[in-house]
């Protein structure tokens, strides 16, 4: 019986693997994710604005590198291959990082290699959940909706751990524990590994072809030395942020001139939501930035209710919020479509980005109004509910993003489209640390009376709450022309099945 399990796994059980060693993963970056920013502050001395564009840098690459470790994983090692690789280079990244050396090299190598591991791992698992459901559109919509959840629940345990760990036992321990992290996902793999032998790209059911190996390990090193170079010279990231974005565009010119008729509606709404998604990961970028720094200085950290202590959540912890509130609003949102599904109420992506945009307002909009109106430390209960609206707006905007291309754009350009959307998302990282520097302080203003903080938080957070309602206001402008082009590029779909 157990032979015959071995040699023909279910499609569950190779997924189960590849689902295993993702939360794993997911459980180590959200685990450094909430001490990093903390860690550059109050263990390195880095001052706010070094701090958040480091970060910046770091989101930029961190995006931008599976589109080559997805290359890697096709065409020259496998998928498999390379996602156990990614996997092993993330628990170096995060165990250089516990050993806490203190210093500013040491942790632009880490990060480095951290956004070096990403980049190997991130593309080739999801590309074995693709392959695993391949033809099976019905379940493979299923696969992703649990596969996203599972980087929730990796990252609201890991968000509440390492925080507390930080606080009672130093700085080093929380970020091995993320590299143990990505050890027992190595563990798993090898345990359960041929419940994924039928499963992989073709050069995994081929011997380690030497030269692409070597190719590999020396295009590695390469890549390395860049990254840290581009992590720590702050012009030179910047630079490499720009050209990626100017590289980008072009790129999109190109593909637009070149594109059939009927394919061209599709393209400009794909192009313009494409932007509207790097919009809000402008907002998104502050909960690791600004955020956390407001939290630190100027938040309560004790929840009470009618004066009854309840819990307390620490500066990192607090990033938590944004996976809890996903958790528990996905399936009322899923409710929510079904119905209107029933009922014959059209709700297109277009329309999801509005309400989402809507939401992000209100979040900030209860950020700044609590900033503005308070001269002590602002109630928990802010973060809670302004959290609640910026991560609601997360599932209609940002979850929908791959749905845009995989819906609007055409197949022969949709690997590339893919990939582009992660690195414009980099880009929107790096532009979110920019607009975070807006709250930017020195050590002899950030240790201060929140009375002094607070009235810099408030002049971000109303920067930010126009900016969404300007955003809301604009795509309202856009709806009629994303109407026109949607029904322009469905009935030219239609066109080509008829035909």
């Amino acid at each position: 019986m157990t032979a015959s399990l071995s040699s023909s796994p279910t499609r569950s059980q190779s997924f189960s693997v590849v689902l295993a060693i993702e939360l794993w993963e997911r459980f180590g970056f959200y685990g450094m994710q909430g001490i990093l920013l903390l860690y550059m502050v109050q263990r390195l001395g880095f001052d706010d604005a070094q701090a958040n564009l480091l970060w910046g840098t770091f989101s930029a690459v961190t995006y931008a590198a599976p589109a080559i470790g997805g290359w890697i994983g096709d065409a020259l090692l496998g998928s498999r291959r390379t996602m156990t690789m990614g996997a092993a280079v993330l628990a170096i990244g995060y165990a250089l990082l516990g050993l806490d050396l203190g210093g500013q090299f040491a942790l632009f190598v880490a990060l480095a290699v951290i956004a070096l591991g990403n980049g190997l791992f991130k593309a080739n698992a999801a590309n074995l959940v693709r392959r695993i459901y391949e033809g099976d559109d019905a379940r493979i919509d299923v696969a992703f909706t649990i596969y996203y959840m599972s980087i929730n629940v990796g990252s609201t345990f890991s968000l509440l751990l390492t925080p507390w760990l930080q606080q009672h036992y130093g700085w080093g321990p929380p970020f091995l524990v993320c590299s143990t992290g990505l050890v027992f996902g190595l563990a798993c793999y090898a345990v359960f590994r041929s419940r994924l032998q039928n499963i992989g790209s073709a050069p995994d059911f081929r011997p380690v072809v030497p030269r692409h190996l070597a190719g590999v390990l020396a295009g590695v090193v390469v890549a390395l030395a860049v990254m840290v170079g581009i992590l720590g010279v702050p012009a030179a990231g910047k630079a490499c942020v720009w050209i990626a974005a100017l590289t980008i565009a072009v790129i999109w010119v190109l593909l637009y001139r070149r594109a059939t008729p009927a394919h061209r509606p599709g393209l400009r709404l794909a192009y313009l939501l494409i932007v509207q998604t790097m919009l809000y990961f402008v907002f998104y970028q502050q909960m690791v930035t600004s955020l956390t720094l407001f939290a630190l200085r100027d938040v309560q950290s004790q929840f009470t209710l009618f004066g009854v202590p309840l819990f307390s959540m620490s500066a990192g912890q607090f990033q938590a919020l944004n996976p809890v509130w996903i958790m528990a609003a996905s399936p009322v949102l899923s409710w929510l479509y079904k119905v209107m599904e029933e009922r014959g109420w059209n709700f297109p992506i277009a329309e999801k980005f509005i309400v989402g945009f809507s939401l992000v307002a209100l979040a900030f909009l209860i950020w700044w109004w609590s900033a503005a109106t308070s001269t002590t430390l602002v109630s928990p209960w802010v973060m809670f509910w302004a959290y609640g609206a910026l991560s609601v707006g997360e599932l209609l905007i940002s979850a929908l993003g791959l749905a845009v291309v995989a819906r609007y754009v055409p197949a022969n350009v949709g690997g590339f489209m893919m990939g582009s959307y992660c690195v414009s998302n980099g880009v929107a990282m790096y532009l979110g640390s920019m607009m975070a520097n807006l709250a930017a302080m020195g050590s002899a203003v950030s240790g201060g009376d929140p009375s002094v903080t607070l009235p810099i938080y408030a002049g971000l957070f109303r920067t930010l709450f126009l900016l969404a309602v300007g955003c809301t206001l604009l795509f309202v402008v856009c709806l009629p022309f994303t109407r026109r082009w949607d029904a322009q590029h469905r009935a030219a779909q239609e066109a080509r099945h008829a035909g």
